[in-house]
């Protein structure tokens, strides 16, 4: 059960046009139109100055879906654990050279 009463685009539409071109309050649009609560009414008049008139027609109410995750192709998947597995392999030559070239310089200062 809605907790509050639900209006029609066009509804809103009306509301908004009448309050931004003749100019009346928040109040007196509430009391003409019978809408409890001015902040309906300047929610209506953000979204229509923002987003323009159709957006007035979207049903906003409830949570935001969010979708499923994104699957990558098998190919793509495939390709990048191929390069995930030679990217650890260079890691690995690099850290054995690295190795390899500071035991050659131990030794060479040990020898002067």
């Amino acid at each position: 059960m809605p907790k509050g009463k639900l209006f029609s685009g066009e509804f809103k539409q009306r509301v908004v046009e009448d309050v931004l071109n003749n100019h009346i309050s928040y109040n007196e649009a509430m009391k003409k139109y019978g809408i409890k609560g001015r902040s309906k009414i300047q929610q209506w008049e953000r979204v229509y100055l923002t987003e323009g008139a159709e957006s007035l027609y979207v049903d906003r109410r409830g949570r935001k879906s969010t979708g499923r995750p994104a699957t990558l192709p098998k190919q793509v998947e495939e390709d990048l654990l191929a390069e995930n597995q030679r990217l650890k392999m260079e890691i690995d030559y690099l850290k054995k050279l690295n190795a390899l070239v500071f035991k050659e310089e131990q030794q060479n200062r040990k020898r002067k």
